[in-house]
C-alpha cells in the first residue's frame, strides 16, 4: 500500500452527473478545492476526497450514488481519514436522508452553497462527524467562485441559475429555485477573460437562457447579450443552452443570423408533440408555435443543426397523442434527440398523476421514436457529404480514433466529425477544415487530408497543458490554507 507522507497535499476527485450545470458546477467545486490548497488525484481510487455532484432528474439518480457510495465504504473502512463529499440536485432532495442511508459520508452540501464545501470538509475533520448544510436560496453567484477549467478551448459560463417555469415532470425548479440572472458586464466579463486564457468557444448556461433578463426586467435581454459576445474579439464560437420555446423570441433568431461568431445550432427542447401532453406538462406552448420557431430559425438560417429532448410516455400520453410526436419529429427534422422514457420523481406532480402509463407500453413507443429519430438524424447528415466543414479539434470525442488514425472535433453545427490528419498534426484547440466524405446517424467523417489547418492560442494552451483558471471574488470565508497532510499510513492503519 502506497505511504501517506507528511507534508503531501491531500488530493482530491470530483466525479459529475447530469447535465451542462453540474459539469460547470464540478469545474467550480475543482477550483474551489485546488484554491484551498488540494491538488487533484492522479489515481481517482487513491483520492483523499471524493465529491459526487449528482443529478435528482432521472428515476436511477437515487440507486447510482447509493450503489457508488456503497463501493466506497470498504475503502473509507481501510482509511478512516479519507473523506466523501456529496453535492448538487439529489444532495438538496434527500439532505440528511443521505447520511443516515450511508452514515460513512463526511459531508453533504447542496445547489445554492458550493462555496462552502472546503470550509465543510475542515469543520467534519476536526469535529469527527459528518457536515450537512443545505440552503433554501442562493448564498452567492456561483460565478463569482473560482473555476478550475476543464478544457483549454471550450468554456461554459453561466448567464443565470434556477427556473421560473412550473413543468409537471421536472424537479429542477424546486432544486435550483427561482431565476437569478447575472448582469451582462459581469457576463461579458467572463467571456473576456476567458479568451485571454486562449479559449475560443464559449457556451452561455442556464436552466432557461433566452428568459434572461427577466430580474431585471429586459426581455431583449438575451438576444443583446449574444449581439455584445460577437464583440468580442478573439472569440471564435459562441453557443448557448437550453432555451424554452415559450420564451423564444424573433430578436435571438436575428442575433444569431446576423453575428457571426454566433453558431448555427440550437438545441430546442420539444418535451412531446400532442397539446394535450403539452397541456398536462405545462409546457406553455403548442405544436403550431414550436413548428413555427423552427420554421423561422430555418429561413434565417437554413444551415442551422437543430436538436432537441422527448420524453414518452407521459402519464395519459395515448397512441394518438405519441404520434402527434412522431409527426413533429418528421416535419422538424431533428439533427439529433435526446429521448427519454417518463420516470417519476417524487415531488413533482406528474408523479401523482392518474393513467400511467404501462412500461411495456413506454418501451415500445421509445423504440419507435429511436427508429425514426435515427433515419431522420441519417438522413440530415447525409446532405452534408461532399461539403467543406471547419472543425475545432476536441480530445476525448471520438472513442475509436485510436484504432483509426482519426482525430475528432464539433463542426460549428454541432455535429461530431471524425476526420484523417494527413500531414497536419492539429491540437486540441485548433481549427481545421475538412470535406465530409461519409455520413452515419450520430457522426460525420472526413476521410480525406484537411483542406487547412490553423493552430491556435488554445492549441497552444493544451500543448503546454494550460488550462483556464479563473480566480472568483472573495466570498468572506475563512481562509483554510493547505489542508493539513494525513497522517502517515503504515500496513493500511492510521497511527
Amino acid at each position: 500500500m502506497t505511504t501517506q507522507t507528511q507534508g503531501t497535499p491531500r488530493t482530491y476527485d470530483v466525479r459529475t452527473y447530469g447535465c451542462q450545470m453540474n459539469v460547470h458546477d464540478s469545474e467550480r467545486i475543482s477550483g474551489l478545492m485546488e484554491d484551498a490548497g488540494y491538488v487533484r488525484a492522479a489515481d481517482p481510487d487513491a483520492a483523499d476526497i471524493v465529491v459526487f455532484n449528482t443529478c435528482a432528474v432521472r428515476e436511477n439518480a437515487d440507486n447510482r450514488l447509493y450503489g457508488n457510495l456503497g463501493h466506497l465504504r470498504p475503502t473509507k473502512l481501510k482509511r478512516p481519514d479519507m473523506q466523501i463529499a456529496v453535492g448538487g440536485c439529489l444532495a438538496q432532495k434527500d439532505r440528511g436522508d443521505i447520511v443516515k442511508k450511508a452514515p460513512w459520508v463526511d459531508v453533504v452540501f447542496g445547489t445554492h452553497n458550493i462555496g462552502s464545501l472546503p470550509a465543510m470538509l475542515e469543520r467534519a475533520r476536526h469535529n469527527a462527524e459528518a457536515e450537512v448544510e443545505i440552503l433554501e436560496s442562493l448564498e452567492v453567484f456561483p460565478s463569482t467562485l473560482p473555476t478550475k477549467r476543464e478544457s483549454t478551448y471550450a468554456g461554459w459560463v453561466s448567464i443565470s441559475v434556477g427556473c421560473n417555469n412550473t413543468c409537471t415532470f421536472c424537479i429542477v425548479p424546486s432544486l435550483r429555485g427561482k431565476e437569478r440572472d447575472r448582469r451582462p458586464g459581469e457576463i461579458l466579463a467572463e467571456v473576456e477573460a476567458l479568451v485571454a486564457e486562449g479559449v475560443s468557444e464559449v457556451t452561455l448556461l442556464g436552466q432557461n437562457v433566452n428568459s434572461y433578463g427577466v430580474e431585471f426586467g429586459d426581455r431583449l435581454a438575451f438576444g443583446k447579450l449574444l449581439r455584445a459576445a460577437g464583440e468580442v474579439e478573439g472569440l471564435e464560437r459562441v453557443r448557448f443552452t437550453s432555451p424554452h420555446p415559450k420564451d423564444f423570441t424573433d430578436d435571438v433568431i436575428a442575433a444569431m443570423a446576423e453575428t457571426p461568431n454566433v453558431c448555427h445550432s440550437l438545441h430546442m427542447p420539444l418535451q412531446s408533440g400532442s397539446d394535450r401532453v403539452l397541456k398536462a406538462m405545462r409546457r406553455s406552448y403548442r405544436q403550431e408555435k414550436y413548428l413555427g420557431i423552427i420554421e423561422k430559425v430555418r429561413a434565417a438560417m437554413p444551415d442551422a443543426a437543430i436538436t432537441t429532448d422527448i420524453i414518452v410516455g407521459f402519464p395519459g400520453e395515448t397512441e394518438e397523442d405519441f404520434e402527434q410526436t412522431l409527426e413533429v419529429v418528421r416535419q422538424a427534422r431533428f439533427s439529433s434527440a435526446f429521448t427519454f422514457q417518463y420516470s417519476k420523481r417524487p415531488g413533482t406532480p406528474a408523479a401523482t398523476m392518474d393513467e400511467q402509463v404501462p412500461k411495456a407500453v413506454v418501451q415500445d413507443r421509445y423504440n419507435r421514436l429511436l427508429k425514426l429519430v435515427e433515419e431522420v438524424s441519417w438522413a440530415e447528415n447525409k446532405k452534408l457529404v461532399g461539403e467543406k466543414v471547419e472543425v475545432l479539434v476536441a480530445v476525448g470525442e471520438g472513442r475509436k480514433d485510436e484504432a483509426t488514425g482519426r482525430m475528432s472535433g464539433r463542426a460549428r453545427d454541432g455535429r461530431l466529425v471524425h476526420f484523417a490528419l494527413g500531414d497536419t498534426a492539429p491540437r486540441p484547440g485548433d481549427i481545421i477544415e475538412t470535406v465530409i466524405t461519409y455520413a452515419a446517424p450520430h457522426h460525420l467523417n472526413a476521410d480525406g487530408a484537411p483542406l487547412s489547418h490553423r493552430r491556435t492560442r488554445a492549441g497552444d494552451a493544451f500543448e503546454a497543458g494550460r488550462t483556464p483558471r479563473l480566480k472568483g471574488v472573495s466570498l468572506g470565508l475563512p481562509t483554510l490554507g493547505v489542508p493539513a497532510a494525513l497522517p502517515v499510513i503504515a500496513d493500511g492503519c492510521a497511527i
